[in-house]
């Protein structure tokens, strides 16, 4: 058999034509996720300045020093939890240790809102823990003690460690699975202690990987609003949506939310620096495939080992599961409720359209970086991926422009010719709402994808082509269908992601649309969040599927050794 090479340099008309297409449609995908982002630039710099004075003298001040005591708390805690946790399990065996190697991860299944529902009632002066603590020493009320309060900064930051330690332990545990033998070895040979290795040997291998958690916890802990709006912790967030909705200035809101976009920056900055180290680190020191050998704990520091484990699973996901559970077991009544059932469809029909629309837009961009060396296409494909990284709150803002000024246009063109209103077509609509989550997360999904396109052999696609099958061919006949498991878990991932947001849907859905996420925000927000406790269980469980998934491979690991 030959190839005609002149037919692969040069290929036909027909065929540059459909590459070129996939060009151009990933070239319009980059520019609808750079548009909010452009949209933000431009309504910030085209105000007359008149909320300048203000925001600088009241508002910028004290939510930047907000905003930096809560991220200095959070990344605190879940630095400390996530470190170690995944030492504990990767270096000790202990009582329950394989269930708590998994177990630490579903906290992840619950957002940060329904996290602070659940811990603003459980911490209440009428919860089970301050009437526990008056029993206890006699108290008759809660005037006559002094206890911490969970509506504070402190609070906030407790809530959000809670449930976002994970990304810490995951990316660390990896490390630490992945150096194998040597390190381990190495510093045993020259007398060090378990304690005295991890802290000169270990730590600083895995610092890059900590890092990368650490500003993974960082960017959702800015894109939170739930959170810290319940809880009456005015950080950035809150001052976007305050100066915006409250003092109806949306130049105001986006010169803050500039502010908030510097330290994006700089946490991809720290964070892109960590993957790097991290490739460094594993390329030098993880060389033996071996896992490491476990020391096997006695008695009480076996005791001490499980009950530490134990205390960030309970608050990350049971105080949640308890205190919708038992609110849930008194609205049963509520599961036949039409307001409900129609949140569930609407949940339903939000994020399948999103993800169907993200998977797509995730092939496109995929297959136009393989068919496409040109620096544009690449380009436009990475900076595709920068959604992800912005606050919900942010992307909603600079969407909300755009789509007025879409409708805007529309309507006068119309008018001119047709004689006729379209009105608002795309503002205050799903549709907006849709755009705005595929914006987020079309970097999840094309990460997704493109981890299981790099497990496939690399010649994959050449041995197709030189069998005589087109590059649509062999990616409609080949590639897609060894991609189906990847492209579904990029699917399964979008949709939880887009039933758990609450910032961008709340200030771009239509009058009457109500997602699970804003039918418990809105019974949080008049005081009664047992009304949503139905509502609230049913985005964790939906958060649990790909929570367990990924669970169940952290319990394989079953190939280290005890002493």
């Amino acid at each position: 058999m030959t190839v005609d090479a002149t037919a692969t340099k040069h290929p036909a008309p027909a065929v540059r034509r459909r590459h070129r297409l996939v060009e151009i449609g990933a070239m319009a995908a980059a520019l609808v996720v750079m548009a909010p982002l452009v949209s933000l630039i431009f309504i910030a710099f085209s105000s007359d300045g008149s909320d300048w004075p203000h925001l600088i003298r009241n508002v910028i001040p004290a939510s930047i020093e907000t905003t930096l005591a809560l991220l200095t708390m959070v990344a605190a805690g879940a630095s400390f939890i996530g470190i170690l946790a995944a030492w504990l399990i990767t270096a000790f065996e202990f009582p329950l240790r394989r269930t708590l190697s998994w177990a630490l991860i579903l906290p992840l299944a619950v957002p940060t809102y329904l996290a602070a529902y659940a811990f603003a009632e459980f911490f209440h002066a009428t919860g089970p823990v301050q009437s526990l603590y008056r029993d206890l020493l006699g108290y008759q009320s809660a005037r006559d003690y002094w206890f911490p309060d969970i509506r504070s900064t402190g609070g906030t930051a407790l809530v959000l460690v809670s449930v976002l330690y994970p990304y810490v332990y995951m990316t660390t545990r990896v490390v630490f699975l992945m150096q194998g033998r040597n390190l381990a070895d190495a510093a045993r040979t020259l007398g060090c202690g378990p304690l005295n290795a991890f802290w000169r040997v270990l730590l600083p291998v895995a610092r890059p990987a900590v890092v990368a958690g650490v500003a993974l916890v960082l960017m959702e802990t800015l894109n939170d609003i739930g959170a810290a709006e319940y809880l009456g912790t005015k950080t950035l967030t809150f001052a976007v949506y305050a100066t915006w909705l409250g003092r109806g200035s949306l130049a105001g809101g986006a010169q803050i939310a500039l502010v908030m976009l510097a330290v994006v920056i700089a946490l991809l900055s720290a964070e892109q620096w960590a993957r790097k180290r991290q490739r460094f680190h594993n390329n030098r020191a993880t060389a033996m495939k071996l896992r490491p050998v476990r020391i096997r704990l006695r008695r009480a520091k076996a005791l001490a080992a499980t009950a530490a484990l134990c205390l960030p699973v309970l608050f990350g996901f049971g105080i949640p599961l308890f205190v919708f559970g038992r609110y849930a077991l008194r609205r049963l009544d509520q599961i036949a409720e039409p307001r409900l059932a129609d949140a569930l469809i609407t949940t339903v029909i939000t994020a399948s359209l999103t993800a169907l629309l993200t998977v797509s837009l995730s092939l496109l961009l995929l297959n136009a970086t393989r068919l496409s060396r040109a620096l544009p296409v690449r380009l436009g494909a990475r900076l595709a991926s920068i959604g992800y990284a912005l606050p919900g709150g942010l992307v909603a803002l600079g969407l909300l422009y755009v789509l007025a000024d879409i409708d805007n246009s529309v309507d006068a063109f119309m008018r001119a010719q047709f004689g006729f209103s379209t009105g608002l077509l795309l503002t205050g609509s799903m549709a907006a709402v849709v755009i705005a989550c595929t914006i987020r997360f079309v970097a999840l999904a094309e990460g997704s994808i493109r981890s299981g396109a790099e497990k496939l052999p690399a010649n994959i696609d050449e041995a197709a082509r030189s069998l005589g099958q087109t590059a649509s061919g062999s990616a409609r006949l080949i590639l897609l269908p060894l991609l189906k498991p990847a492209i579904l878990t990029a699917f399964l991932l979008v949709f939880v992601d887009t039933a758990k947001e609450l910032s961008a849907t709340i200030l771009l859905r239509p009058f009457g649309y109500n997602t699970l996420a804003t039918f418990v925000y809105e019974n949080a927000s008049r005081g009664a969040p047992e009304d949503g406790a139905i509502a609230a269980l049913m985005i964790v469980a939906t958060a649990l599927v790909p929570v367990l998934l990924l669970a169940a491979s952290f319990a394989r690991d079953s190939t280290g050794q005890s002493l």
